[in-house]
Formats: structure tokens, C-alpha cells, sequence
């Protein structure tokens, strides 16, 4: 069984067809203390590092764990404002966790983009490259920081992005070298979106993966990709697997249905196993192309027997991620691609007959009806043009066989100090590492110097 992280940063993957208990005794009202009033006269400025963070107003030790020698590890929670621009609406804890290294080292700060990483042994990459501190963050609404009682029009990309800026601005006068902050998939897409708003927050950004969704009613461009990704044999493969899953239909969903049963599954999000089958189905490949290889070696022959087929199936898309145990948890999620983020929906005339549910991409299928839903179609156009016309200190790094590679974010003649590299033959997992050699050591001495090495 994946772990809760890994298990919800797949199901976001393929919900974009992409890629990829409180803390608290509950929320407290009144007024947050500025950032600004948040550190350093007050704190011994020789004292021990935990005590430095304790004095930070609104920070708060939950634990400390173990850590490699010449480091420490805390578990960190943080007082936000449940709305920035009317901090004296009450407030939540948002859940952080810091490996301190040394406070004139640079400090990276990492988000997934959803909930806290919960491998504690993570460490970024650019982390690892400039042998610094790491701030890793859980995004607002998600697991466990979430402000009760939940009002959803506060969870947007500029709420996100305060929340970074109170953060860093309340740790640099103790963490005063360079800042870099990074992220992944959604969570370089965070990660941009804290930079757009708040500029000159961190010396750098190192961005792996990100779509840039700019007109959500324009998906042609993933369309495309997925028309000339890989060899014309390995696409033909896909597809005629793709058909075959929905011909059998029926022996497929029985399948399903009693794998739920035993585990305790339901599907009262989507509405039921078929609908959610076909879902499953709709996106395999796209979901193939973040995790698999241009010749489709592990694909089977439409040929394959139906266990074959069910077994593929679920290791390329995850049949757990379209159940209410998984979706529930990711409801934030779906919310942000419904109101700011978009949702890229597969054009797949080759399944013409076979399709039961019409508009069952559509991102509505995943949230509560409870839930309102109006999406901003000037929000990713803005963050779009900020980076192409004003962006600065920007690293991307994308693979080759990776639909996030579609739309991906574009440079322009504004873009100070901006770098986009593509990884050949190298798919959602493309790292700086993957990177040619030439390439690799130019963004590496680009994220150096940014961090003051």
C-alpha cells in the first residue's frame, strides 16, 4: 500500500491528467501579529535554536525528531490568518517541518503543493545541492491545516502565497543567508504562484514539472502531445489497450465492485464503480506517460487476459484514487483546479461507442456538490504573463515524455535571470540530475549562485 502522500500526489496526477488530527485545540479568533513584529530583537541572539523558533510569535515546537549529526529536525506549527487581508477573522495552524543545518546556510523552502511530505527523511534536491536548511510546508486546507469552520472562498492562490511570504518573513531574521523555494508538479506551480505576488521573498526558485493551464478551454496542446509522445507502435499500443479495458466493461467493473466491497471503498463522490471505472480508464494515458517508458514494454496485448488487463490498469492509474477514501481527503484540491488552477480534459475519438458517462472529466465530478464552484479564467493568464514578462530568478526543469510538458510555463522578453530545461526521454520524475551533462551543470551553478555559493 503507497503511503498517504504518495498515494494523494498520484491521484492529483491523475485528476490533471498530468503529470501528478489538528494541531491545535481548534481555531483561535482575533488578530494574528503582523510578520513583520514576528522575530529578532527579542530572541537571544546566541540562544538555542529551538528556543530562537519558540520566540517567534505564533510558532510553535510540536516535536522534535531525530536528525542527522550536525542537524536538527523539528515539527513546527505556524498561526496564519484564515484571510490575509482581514487577519482579525480568526486563524489556523499550518504545519511545517524544519531541518536545520545552520542559521547562515542558505534555507530551501519546499512544498508538495498538498499536504505535509510524510517521509521524514525527504530532502529536495536543491536542498541537497546547496547543503542547506529545509522548510518543508502543508498547503492551507489540506490534512491537517485546515481552519474550522471551512470557508472555501478563502483556499486561492494568493491566500497560498501570503501564507509563504508571513512564513518567511517571520524565519528570515533568523534564517538570514539566501532563500530558495522549490516544488514539483502542483507543488512547483505553488511555488511560482508565492513569487508572482511576493517577488522578492526568496533569491531563487527551482521549479520541476509544472503545468501552466493558462485557457482552461483550450486543451488541444495536450491532445497534441499525447498524438506525438513516444513511438507511433508504443501510442497505437495504448490505445488499443485503452478500447479493450472499456469492451470489457462489465467483467472489468464486477472486478472492481468486489475489490470495493471487501476493502470498505465507496463511490459516493463520483457516483458509482462504473462511472468511476470509465474515469479510470480515460485517464491511463495520459497517466502512462508520466511514470512510463516510450516503448510501452510493460503494456499488455489487448490479446491479455481480463486479470492482465485489470492489473494494468490499476498500476498505471490507481483504482483506490477514484474512491471516496481517497477523494474526500483531496477535496481542496479539486477546488483549486475548478476555481483557479483548470483541468485539462483528453480528446479520445477512438473510444467513440464505449463511453457511458458524458463530461465525466469534467473537474465537477470530484468535488461535493455542496461546494460551489465559479472559475477564474484571469488567474493563470495573469501568473502566465507576470512570469513571461517580469519573472526573475525562475529555474524550470520538465521531461521530455511528460504531459505537464504540454503547457508548460513559457519565458519571455521580460524574464530576468529565467531558465527552462527539458530532460530527454525522461518523463514526471525529471530532476536537474536528469538533465544533460552541459545542461545539469549550468542549472546547478545557476541555483549556487543564486543561493551565495
Amino acid at each position: 500500500m503507497r503511503n498517504v502522500h504518495r498515494t494523494r500526489l498520484r491521484m492529483a496526477l491523475v485528476v490533471l491528467g498530468l503529470l501528478t488530527v489538528p494541531l491545535t485545540a481548534g481555531p483561535l479568533p482575533g488578530a494574528v501579529a503582523p510578520a513583520a513584529a514576528a522575530p529578532g530583537a527579542e530572541q537571544p541572539p546566541d540562544g538555542d535554536i529551538r528556543a530562537r523558533i519558540e520566540a517567534i510569535p505564533g510558532m510553535r515546537v510540536t516535536a522534535e525528531r531525530a536528525a542527522p549529526q550536525g542537524k536538527r529536525y523539528f515539527d513546527l506549527a505556524y498561526r496564519q490568518p484564515v484571510d490575509h487581508r482581514h487577519p482579525e477573522r480568526g486563524t489556523f495552524e499550518q504545519r511545517l517541518r524544519l531541518l536545520h543545518k545552520s542559521t547562515d546556510r542558505p534555507t530551501v523552502l519546499y512544498t508538495s503543493g498538498y499536504g505535509l511530505v510524510s517521509n521524514p527523511d525527504f530532502r529536495s534536491e536543491p536542498t541537497q545541492l546547496v547543503d542547506g536548511n529545509e522548510i518543508v510546508t502543508e498547503q492551507r486546507y489540506f490534512d491537517k491545516s485546515v481552519p474550522k469552520p471551512v470557508d472555501w472562498s478563502k483556499l486561492d492562490i494568493r491566500q497560498a502565497a501570503d501564507d509563504h511570504h508571513r512564513l518567511i518573513q517571520a524565519l528570515k531574521p533568523l534564517y538570514d543567508g539566501r532563500w530558495i523555494s522549490t516544488g514539483g508538479s502542483k507543488g512547483g506551480m505553488t511555488s511560482v504562484y508565492h513569487r508572482r505576488f511576493h517577488p522578492r521573498d526568496v533569491d531563487g526558485t527551482v521549479v520541476y514539472a509544472a503545468p501552466d493551464n493558462v485557457n482552461d478551454r483550450d486543451d488541444s496542446a495536450y491532445d497534441a502531445f499525447i498524438e506525438r509522445v513516444g513511438t507511433p507502435a508504443c501510442r497505437a499500443r495504448l490505445k488499443a489497450v485503452q478500447r479493450e479495458a472499456l469492451v470489457r466493461r462489465d467483467e472489468m467493473v464486477a472486478r472492481y465492485t468486489t475489490w470495493a466491497a471487501d476493502k470498505g471503498h465507496t463511490f459516493g463522490i463520483i457516483g458509482s464503480a462504473d462511472k468511476a471505472y470509465e474515469l479510470a480508464v480515460l485517464r491511463a494515458v495520459p497517466m502512462y506517460w508520466q511514470y512510463g517508458d516510450a516503448q510501452c514494454t510493460d503494456v499488455p496485448e489487448p490479446t491479455a487476459s481480463t486479470q492482465q488487463l485489470y492489473t494494468w490498469l490499476d498500476r498505471t492509474t490507481g483504482l483506490a484514487n477514484f474512491t471516496d477514501t481517497t477523494l474526500k481527503p483531496l477535496t481542496p484540491y479539486f477546488y483549486q483546479l475548478g476555481t483557479q488552477l483548470g483541468y485539462p480534459q483528453y480528446s479520445t475519438p477512438h473510444l467513440t461507442g464505449l463511453l457511458r458517462h458524458p463530461g465525466v472529466q469534467d473537474v465537477r465530478t470530484y468535488v461535493p456538490r455542496d461546494i460551489p464552484l465559479r472559475f477564474q479564467p484571469h488567474a493563470m493568464a495573469d501568473i502566465d504573463r507576470w512570469v513571461r514578462h517580469q519573472g526573475s530568478q525562475l529555474l524550470f526543469v520538465y521531461g521530455e515524455n511528460d504531459v505537464a510538458t504540454a503547457e508548460r510555463f513559457r519565458l519571455g522578453r521580460g524574464s530576468r535571470d529565467a531558465h527552462l530545461y527539458v530532460a530527454p526521454d525522461t518523463n514526471h520524475r525529471a530532476r536537474i540530475e536528469s538533465l544533460p551533462a552541459k545542461d545539469s551543470a549550468a542549472a546547478k551553478a545557476t541555483l549556487r549562485r543564486w543561493a551565495g555559493q
